[in-house]
C-alpha cells in the first residue's frame, strides 16, 4: 500500500513536469547517446573528475574522438525515455547542460560547443532554473523549459539567442491557445529529419496530447489526443512521410498525425493503455527524490522562520 499511495502522489506530481540527470526537476533519466536524424556519428558524455569527457563515436563502431571539458556537464534528456536533444543538423553546434543537484537552482549554465573540435565556444550563465529543449536548424535558437521557484507545475517554453546572448521576451506558445497554461510530462520525443520540427508526446490529465515545436519560427502547435486514456509511459512517436503516429507500448496505434496541417487523420477509438506499472518504475524513486527535496526545502525554511523569531528547538 505504500508503495502504491507514493507512486500514486508521484503521478500526480510529475505530471507537469520531467525527470532527468542533466537539470529538469529530479534525477534518474539519463539522456541516450545524440546523433542527427540518420546521421553516423553519436555523442555521449561522462564524469571526469569534477570536469566532463565528450566522447564523439560512430553508431556502429566504436569511439573516435574525446575531449574533456572544464565543469560538469550532460547531454540533455528531453523526456522520460531518455530522448536527447541539442545538436544542430549540421552537427556543427552541441549544446550541454550542467547537471541538476537542487530544485529550484538559481542559476543554470549551458556550454555551447563547437563538435567540430569538441570544444566550448561559449558558457551561458542563466539566473533561475532552465531545462534544455531543443536546438534551431540553424543553431543560433535555442529553447529551454523555464520553471518557476516556487512550483514547478509552473513552467513555459523560452527562447534564447545565442548570438545576441538574450532570452526573447515573450513565451514559445500556440497561437490558438496563447492564454491555456502547458502542464503534462514528456514520454518521447521524436524529430522531423530536417530537425525544424521537435515532437513530443505528453502524458497529461485530462488526456495527452503531442507539442509539435516549430524551432524555425518559435512558435508551436498543441495537438490534443482526446480519445485516449490511460498512462502513456512506453509509448513511441514514429515519423513515415507526412504522418505521425502514437503507437502504445503493446504496438497498438493510438493516433496518427497529419505533420503538415497537424489534425488528427482519424480519432481512433477510445484507447485504454494499462498504466497501473507502465510509470511505477520512474515514478516511485523520482517520487522519493522529489518529496526529499519539498522537505528539506521546507525544513531549511522553518529553520529560518525560528532563527528569526527566537531560540530553535534541538535538531
Amino acid at each position: 500500500m505504500v508503495l502504491v499511495a507514493l507512486a500514486a502522489l508521484a503521478l500526480i506530481a510529475l505530471l507537469p513536469a520531467s525527470a532527468a540527470a542533466d537539470g529538469l526537476p529530479a534525477v534518474g533519466i539519463d539522456a541516450r547517446p545524440l546523433s542527427t536524424p540518420g546521421g553516423d556519428v553519436e555523442y555521449t558524455t561522462e564524469r571526469a573528475g569534477p570536469d566532463t569527457r565528450l566522447i564523439e563515436s560512430a553508431r556502429y563502431g566504436g569511439p573516435l574522438r574525446r575531449h574533456t571539458l572544464k565543469g560538469s556537464f550532460s547531454i540533455p534528456a528531453v523526456a522520460y525515455d531518455g530522448s536527447p536533444s541539442g545538436l544542430s543538423p549540421d552537427a556543427r553546434t552541441l549544446v550541454l547542460i550542467s547537471p541538476r543537484t537542487r530544485y529550484p537552482r538559481r542559476r543554470t549554465t549551458f556550454a555551447v560547443v563547437n563538435a567540430r573540435r569538441l570544444a566550448v565556444r561559449r558558457l551561458v550563465h542563466l539566473r533561475g532554473d532552465f531545462s534544455f529543449d531543443a536546438l534551431s536548424p540553424d543553431g543560433r535558437v535555442m529553447y529551454l523549459i523555464q520553471y518557476s521557484p516556487r512550483d514547478f507545475s509552473n513552467y513555459a517554453v523560452r527562447a534564447y539567442d545565442l548570438g545576441a546572448r538574450r532570452l526573447f521576451p515573450k513565451p514559445v506558445v500556440d497561437p490558438r491557445e496563447a492564454d491555456e497554461p502547458m502542464t503534462g510530462a514528456p514520454v518521447t520525443r521524436v524529430a522531423s529529419p530536417d530537425s525544424r520540427w521537435a515532437y513530443t508526446l505528453y502524458d497529461s490529465a485530462p488526456h495527452p496530447f503531442v507539442h509539435a515545436l516549430d524551432t524555425a519560427r518559435r512558435t508551436a502547435v498543441c495537438i490534443d489526443l482526446d480519445a485516449i486514456r490511460g498512462g502513456m509511459w512506453g509509448a513511441t512517436l514514429q515519423l513515415h512521410g507526412p504522418t505521425l503516429t502514437v503507437v502504445g507500448r503493446r504496438g497498438r496505434v493510438l493516433a496518427t498525425i497529419d505533420t503538415r496541417t497537424h489534425r488528427l487523420i482519424a480519432d481512433p477509438e477510445p484507447a485504454s493503455e494499462d498504466a497501473a506499472t507502465s510509470w511505477l518504475p520512474i515514478a516511485v524513486p523520482t517520487a522519493a527524490l522529489l518529496l526529499l527535496s519539498v522537505a528539506l526545502t521546507r525544513r531549511r525554511r522553518l529553520y529560518r522562520t525560528q532563527r528569526e523569531s527566537g531560540p530553535t528547538l534541538p535538531a
